[in-house]
């Protein structure tokens, strides 16, 4: 009976004994698996990442920007010309291609057509009451230019000029305002010398963005504020085409023009503000009024509804594609309809129904 009782107790601690050590290696397991936590390797789209999951505000989400990704957000130029790429153009060499991408928008010779940006002259005029700042008149570095046409021109396609012709509109612009000879080749080594003639018109202006005292208690009732002005009145935004139902507009009534075509004037006023910046010039494929009739007459032939549809809805051919109403999303269908009757009417086609 001893020996018995004496048996069970030492089989009775020896599975305590056990018991612990699995508590133990349990908790040792536990501490691993968090500790491996803070070096975990995941795989999105093949590449490895490593995460830091004890890193404050870190979420895990996405992976880490690779070279080619931050090169092609870092373009910026700066000006000391530092970041502008290899390649070289003139003036000459890019007065062609500003009347085919830029002119539509800026002018034959800079002065803009309609509220679209001037960019040249305006030499004298920044210290009057309505100063023209042109590329010419008030901005101080030539590689600022060069980076904004990379950047952002034409503008239905941005980015998608070569080096060579970026350096040509640049030369091109900078000879509209008389700043260099035609016959100049503008390379990576010599822009950054070019002196704008408003070099030394910025300066640091140290004053604070705002001088109001910042309020944190008994402010003032935010219902109580009333705006009773704004700069609409100054007339420097053109708001006028965005009236609907104006005195004076004539809607939809046909006019006749000085061409003996009959035009609508909705649909004018929504080709000259949307549409004619690619249509007077052709960009991405797009048919010009005036000297693409076949292409026009193409396009009627499969019927109005069709090519209304088509400029709704927006559409991909074989010379070039057709955003839905041409990007500008805020117009409504029956704008989008009135300018396409619009361009069929001033295209002289025959229509089909």
């Amino acid at each position: 009976m001893f020996k018995s009782t004496n048996y069970l107790a030492f089989i009775l601690l020896l599975v305590a004994l056990s018991g612990c050590g699995t508590e133990k290696k349990a908790a040792i397991n536990q501490q691993k698996s968090l500790a491996s936590l803070s070096q975990i390797e995941l795989r999105i789209g093949g590449t490895p990442h490593k995460i830091d999951s004890t890193k404050e505000g870190y979420y895990n989400v996405g992976t880490p920007a690779t070279p080619e990704e931050i090169a092609g957000w870092d373009i910026d130029i700066r000006p000391d010309g530092t970041g502008l790429p290899p390649g070289s153009g003139s003036a000459a060499d890019g007065e062609d291609m500003y009347q085919a991408k830029c002119a539509s928008c800026h002018g034959v010779f800079g002065e803009g057509s309609g509220r679209w940006p001037k960019l040249a002259g305006g030499f004298g005029t920044l210290s009057s009451d309505r100063p023209d700042k042109t590329v010419g008149s008030y901005w101080p570095y030539a590689s600022t230019l060069w980076d904004y046409i990379h950047r952002a021109m034409p503008f239905t396609q941005p980015q998608s000029l070569s080096n060579d012709e970026v350096y040509a509109l640049t030369a091109y612009v900078l000879y509209m305002n008389d700043i260099i000879d035609e016959d100049l080749t503008l390379n990576a080594q010599n822009l950054a010398s070019v002196e704008m003639p408003n070099k030394d018109g910025f300066f640091i202006d140290t004053r604070p963005d705002s001088t109001n005292t910042l309020c944190m208690s008994n402010c003032r009732d935010p219902d109580s504020i009333k705006v009773t002005w704004d700069a609409s009145d100054l007339g420097v935004t053109p708001v006028s085409h965005m009236n609907q139902g104006d005195e004076g507009d004539e809607g939809n009534e046909d006019v006749q023009i000085k061409s003996g075509k009959a035009v609508n004037q909705e649909g004018l006023r929504v080709y000259n503000t949307a549409c004619g910046v690619c249509h007077n010039s052709g960009v991405a494929g797009a048919p010009t009024l005036l000297d693409n009739s076949a292409d026009w007459q193409k396009r009627a032939s499969q019927g109005t509804e069709v090519v209304i549809r088509h400029a709704i809805e927006g559409y991909s051919g074989d010379k070039g594609m057709m955003p839905a109403k041409g990007g500008q999303m805020h117009l409504s269908d029956e704008e989008v309809k009135a300018a396409v009757m619009h361009m069929l009417t001033t295209a002289g086609v025959e229509r089909a129904n």
